[in-house]
């Protein structure tokens, strides 16, 4: 069974457990706080010398580190990973655009805005960026949905499990949706997806939050 280290309130991490949880694969999930400096411990830097999460150990001493990395590696063989050659690139095209365009400004202001306390002062000289990219990256985003259900192959795939973890949270963070209609009505088929789960959700009945088995 997969073990993964992830962070509740991460967008990266979310990102790896809605796919475990569409795909309804088991795990045991535990908790890192990178908050409190738990990703950074010599232990688990021996995991993951970056010292980020999401983690995945796949095996005994086998962990897969990055988050759209992990998404390719539990989706290969589904439906969530188009088997089709330009599906399959043009899946892995909007996964760079993820990584290159959306997280580094959205998720980077969701980090500082709606995580860390006193971040707005602390990053005032960065969040003009933010916005100004982040709505960029949405723009894109928005062109594309306009003529598109989803972002490749026709059908929820990991491109949109990749875009959804950030997008999401964009209202979080002092970015406004309302102009992007397109963007809301597809967030409503990925919320629609079945076996969809909230960022915020845990299993139920669980008694040690820092580790505990879900997707079962």
């Amino acid at each position: 069974m997969y073990k993964l280290y992830s962070m509740q309130r991460s967008g990266n991490s979310y990102k790896v457990r809605l796919a475990l949880a569409l795909l309804n694969l088991p795990y045991e999930a535990i908790e890192v706080d990178i908050l409190r400096g738990e990703s950074r411990t010599p232990d688990f830097l021996t995991k993951n010398p970056s010292g980020q999460v999401p983690l995945l150990e796949v095996g005994d001493d086998r962990f897969l580190a990055e988050s759209n990395a992990i998404l390719w590696y539990v989706a290969v063989g589904t439906p969530l990973a188009p088997e089709n050659r330009i599906d399959r690139a043009e899946a892995l095209q909007w996964m760079f655009f993820e990584q290159h365009a959306l997280e580094p400004n959205i998720g980077a202001a969701y980090f500082w805005l709606s995580l860390v306390k006193g971040g707005r002062d602390l990053q005032t000289h960065s969040l003009e960026d933010w916005m100004e990219r982040g709505y960029g990256a949405l723009q894109v985003m928005e062109n594309h949905l306009k003529t598109n259900a989803y972002f490749a192959a026709r059908q929820l795939t990991v491109a949109d499990i990749a875009l959804y973890g950030y997008t999401h949270l964009a209202d979080r963070c002092d970015f406004d949706l309302q102009a992007f209609p397109a963007i809301r009505d597809w967030l409503e088929r990925v919320e629609a997806a079945p076996g969809f789960v909230s960022m915020d959700w845990r299993p139920a009945d669980v008694d040690d939050p820092a580790s505990v088995a879900a997707g079962a």
